[in-house]
């Protein structure tokens, strides 16, 4: 594919649920080289019967390129999640459109936007890209921004796949607005997977006394809560340094499963306090595995802990997609990691909405898209009709060795259907 133009530079925030790596400023030789409104030549399909006209440029419909706007987080603290979404964009553009930049007739011109985490930019440049006609809008690292551009995309008809941004409240949240990634409430059916029949068990959340902390709380009473656990919390202050006494609290109350969610530089000596207090050899322990540059973070205690994943490459088995996406990722220099599939079906999703629905009609793009079962690289994943939840698999995994040689390994993978959010009915 050939690019042209330049892109501007930005900063941006996701949402996860469970334990997290301290936000850090990061701004790799590609990120740099990507400045804002780069414009890539890619494909797409045809658009419906009945699509005619002139789009200015001389061109009809029958070959007008689709113009698609991704607004992500190309810098700022959350710049690797960031390129790891672009990355798996452009692979999952080459595999749908089978390396030839051409489906029935039409292009796909990817215009990149960086929006520094903030939904008031991200709304900005949206709105700049639907004024010059764009239909499709995707990205979105950061779940505050996410639920800015899902309004805007109802309030002007155009197809919006959000990316990495976690939060269930994108689900069901209007009849145009899509999910390429996993939501918070698949996180924690991951979770609830470990502990068996919840009925009568106690669970504890280990957290910080913070929005992120409370959050997880929540969202851990409401699911597993629902099927008859009971749970309660150990909230440490953020600036807690001594993180013994809080270990030592946990223990005391002999949870059946311990689930952590913690942000922040302190995340070593949390998992150092759990270890030398016994918690992690006394029951179920339990969190979230985010990317590679984490890893260390656990250091020891990292084998004695079950890690509930979205995805890390071989997550998916090796199967063909998987392979494909690898592949295509290190051969472009880029370095595979947790959101790298999210940018790689959002591609799949994009293509699938013109190839069977409309390169000008968003309405036919939804609806090419509603109920679709495909191959991605997690697996086999489906669009749900009802509120446009993506179903996928979700993985448990265990890291074996410390520091630099931490590596997770496949534990289990729970099918789609097992971990499938509750469906919730689109706003409209």
């Amino acid at each position: 594919m050939r690019r042209r133009a330049s892109r501007a530079s930005t900063v941006s925030r996701a949402g996860t649920v469970g334990s997290r790596p301290a936000p850090h400023r990061s701004l790799s030789t590609v990120a740099v080289l990507a400045a804002a409104g780069l414009l890539l030549t890619g494909c797409t399909a045809a658009g419906t019967a009945g699509d005619s006209g002139s789009d200015g440029s001389g061109k009809t419909a029958a070959d007008a390129p689709v113009k698609v706007g991704l607004v992500y987080s190309r810098t700022g603290l959350l710049a690797d999640y960031g390129k790891q979404y672009r990355d798996g964009f452009m692979a999952g553009l080459d595999y749908a459109t089978k390396g030839t930049g051409k489906v029935a007739g039409h292009r796909i011109e990817v215009t990149e936007q960086d929006d520094a985490g903030d939904p008031g930019k991200a709304v900005s440049a949206a709105k700049n890209l639907i004024g010059k006609g764009y239909k499709v809008l995707a990205g979105t690292t950061d779940s505050g921004v996410a639920l800015q551009m899902a309004p805007l995309a109802a309030q002007n008809k155009v197809l919006y796949v959000s990316g990495p941004a976690a939060t269930d409240a994108v689900t069901g949240i209007n009849h145009y607005t899509f999910r390429s990634g996993r939501q918070s409430y698949q996180d924690i059916l991951t979770a609830g997977t470990m502990l068996g029949d919840a009925e009568g068990k106690k669970v504890t959340v280990l957290a910080q006394d913070s929005t992120f902390g409370q959050a997880n709380v929540a969202a851990v009473k409401a699911v597993l809560g629902a099927k008859g656990a009971k749970v309660g919390s150990v909230l440490a202050p953020p600036s807690a340094t001594d993180l013994t006494p809080f270990a030592r609290q946990v223990k005391a109350g002999g949870p059946d499963l311990v689930f952590v969610a913690w942000a922040g530089s302190t995340a070593p000596a949390l998992w150092t306090a759990l270890d030398q207090q016994g918690v992690l050899g006394a029951g179920k322990v339990v969190t979230g595995l985010a990317g590679t540059a984490s890893y260390p973070v656990f250091g020891a205690a990292g084998s004695k802990v079950s890690f509930l994943a979205h995805y890390f490459p071989g997550a998916g088995g090796g199967n063909a997609v998987e392979k494909a996406m690898l592949d295509s990722v290190a051969k472009a220099g880029g370095t595979p990691d947790l959101f790298t599939p999210d940018g790689f079906t959002a591609a799949q999703m994009v293509v699938r909405a013109v190839a069977e629905g409309s390169a000008t009609d968003p309405d036919a793009m939804v609806k090419a898209l509603e109920g679709w079962t495909f191959d991605g690289a997690k697996g086999e994943q489906q669009v749900r009709a009802a509120d446009h939840a993506l179903l996928q698999p979700m993985f448990v995994a265990r890291l074996t060795g410390k520091g630099a040689a931490a590596k997770p390994e496949l534990l289990d993978t729970e099918a789609m259907n097992t971990v499938a959010p509750p469906a919730k009915p689109s706003a409209g």
